[in-house]
């Protein structure tokens, strides 16, 4: 039972923190600014937050049926990402805003901070 409760409270906090479509984020993610921002790993050729991306684009093509456990670990992931980033806080103006890495990294993990501004 208490699991049962807990990916229901983990997919409400997903579905409030990820605001982007499945569609809108793999757009951005084929960007060239969404490839511009976050940190690689390594020398990875991908940053951390753009393999998110495309990992959150398959999971909001996934039936909430057949969520896995892992599926769920991974947008409590994501929910702490996102509401870190967004107490870090961006730039106050909107023409700052539109291009900032700060918006880039988070749209990257499937929240746009402009969505409904």
């Amino acid at each position: 039972m208490a699991e049962k409760d807990d990916h229901a409270a983990t997919y409400t906090a997903f579905k409030e923190a990820v605001n982007m479509t499945a569609s809108a984020l793999d757009k951005h993610l084929g960007s060239e600014a969404s490839q511009s921002v976050g940190q690689k790993k390594d020398g990875a050729g991908e940053a951390t937050g753009h393999q998110e991306g495309r990992r959150i684009v398959e999971i909001l093509h996934t039936k909430k049926a057949d969520l896995s456990d892992d599926d769920y670990q991974h947008m409590r992931k994501v929910v702490g990402y996102v509401h870190r980033h967004l107490k870090q806080g961006g730039p106050k103006d909107e023409a700052a805003l539109r291009d900032s890495p700060w918006r880039l990294s988070l749209m990257n993990w499937g929240h746009d901070p402009m969505k409904g501004a």
